[in-house]
């Protein structure tokens, strides 16, 4: 099974395609790569991380394994961490990179392979292709054997200490907060519960243990994971409640009365509280899939807005040449100025608390009151499943014979920079792009008011349907 890096690095279903030989194969090319394109930060080595899933850390040991026999240092992580930690450290002490052992928010039998070059962002194309190039190659040598090169270390305090520093926590604690929590039995635990309990009158929290399985779900922060959360928040009167995936750099926010907030409703509502409360001058950068309440909000208070595709490497590559005041996705992963160029669920859920220190309202307040400023904004996400040979006959209809109308919306423009957005007039617009990281196709919508998306996501089921 070939080795191939997706959107957020290679996954795959355990002791299926994604197996040892594959990991240790992966390390060597990781090594390889490290020796030609990081020679500057060589010395101090490679972090190897993983998450909670099945055999996580027994797949990082036996990249630290490679990495050793590489004559390389190999740091390996004390316990289960984030990746935004694991950025984080790569950045501070100038690692050549880092590894982590995760599939993030996939199904529980899958396991995966993030990478982060010296930069401290998920790698980009071009180096994923020099990865699967080397990682793939007829009779590639592994070098294995030696672990002499392989420290521990825990890098938690380290990056507490960063995420007080960026958040208010003065302001939080003296606004008498309720909080719950659910990590989903993911990495947050021991990060986002740690920082709760310093700044909130109460906390309760949920599934903060390790479950391989994480339940018999996926560690994925969406409204049907956080049933028991949103009880809570519902019946004890919380101020809100937080979530975070698998590898804690995807976030889930509830309102106080338990509704859910899309990441599209997080990331304005953060955008203009940043903007206001910070003070900061830069750019906001969205992917292609991306809600454009975005783009209204930065038309207001003049803030260059940059569009990239799907992938977080590619909003963390802006980031690192300009100054960006909040950077995201529609699939719940940010990062603001000052921080790491990677998602982080954790801060993302402690900018949440403090902008609900701050505002003393609920986040439905607040987003009725952006609404009012600049216009009423709504947002779909479909996942379809179709089957490898529909894929295909998808993409060629898409590529050679493109619609012109979906039910009663006219295209007037096409975006095909990463899959297919169609633009239509007043505003409305609908996306279709295959997943880089499921077997799934999706299918974003966005329009000015509830009937005209569940219209939009109709027409745009249909058509993917007749394929």
């Amino acid at each position: 099974m070939a080795i191939k890096f997706g959107t957020s690095g290679w996954r795959g279903v355990i002791s299926d395609d994604f197996t040892f030989d594959g990991v240790r194969k992966a390390a060597q090319a990781i090594s390889d790569y490290s020796k030609t394109k990081e020679k500057r930060f060589l010395k101090n080595g490679l972090i190897v991380g993983y998450d909670t899933r099945f055999l996580s850390e027994k797949y990082a040991l036996a990249c630290a394994e490679v990495i050793s026999s590489n004559g390389i240092k190999a740091v390996l992580t004390k316990r289960d961490t984030p990746t935004p930690v694991i950025s984080y450290e790569i950045i501070k002490k100038k690692f050549a990179g880092g590894i982590n052992i995760t599939a993030s928010h996939n199904p529980p039998d899958y396991n995966g392979i993030k990478f982060s070059p010296s930069w401290g962002g998920p790698a980009l194309p071009e180096t994923t292709k020099m990865l699967e190039a080397l990682a793939n190659a007829p009779g590639i040598s592994v070098k294995n054997g030696d672990s002499s090169r392989i420290e521990t270390a825990d890098f938690r305090e380290d990056y507490l200490k960063d995420i007080r520093n960026k958040v208010d926590m003065k302001l939080i604690k003296k606004a008498g907060i309720k909080a719950g929590m659910d990590p989903l039995y993911g990495t947050g635990r021991g990060y986002l519960d740690v920082l709760l309990r310093e700044c909130c009158r109460k906390v309760e929290v949920f599934h903060d243990y390790r479950d391989a399985m994480f339940g018999g779900s996926s560690p994925e922060p969406a409204p049907e994971k956080l049933k028991e959360l949103i009880l809570a928040v519902r019946s004890q009167k919380l101020t809100l409640g937080l979530s975070t995936d698998g590898d804690a750099d995807r976030f889930g926010i509830l309102d106080r009365d338990g509704t859910f907030l899309t990441p599209n409703e997080v990331l304005s509502m953060l955008l203009l509280y940043l903007k206001k409360s910070r003070g900061w001058k830069g750019c906001v950068v969205r992917s292609v899939a991306t809600t454009h309440l975005i783009d209204r909000i930065a038309v207001k208070y003049g803030i260059p807005v940059r569009e990239t595709p799907v992938g977080f490497k590619y909003i963390g590559e802006i980031m690192v040449k300009e100054p960006m005041i909040i950077g995201g996705e529609e699939s719940g992963g940010l990062t603001v100025l000052g921080h790491v160029p990677e998602k982080d669920g954790i801060l993302a859920c402690m900018l949440m608390l403090e902008m609900a220190a701050s505002e003393k309202k609920s986040f439905r307040d607040i987003l009725k009151g952006i609404y009012k400023e600049v216009g009423y904004v709504t947002t779909g996400r479909d996942n379809i499943r179709l089957a490898e040979s529909a894929k295909k006959r998808l993409v060629e209809k898409l590529r050679d014979d493109p619609p012109k109308v979906f039910g009663e919306f006219e295209v007037s423009d096409i975006n095909a920079a990463d899959g297919f957005k169609f633009l239509f007039k007043g505003g409305s617009w609908l996306m279709i792009r295959l997943s880089g990281t499921e077997p799934l196709v999706r299918c974003y919508t966005e329009s000015d008011s509830a009937a005209k998306l569940k219209a939009l996501r109709k027409a745009g089921a249909k058509f993917i349907g007749a394929i």
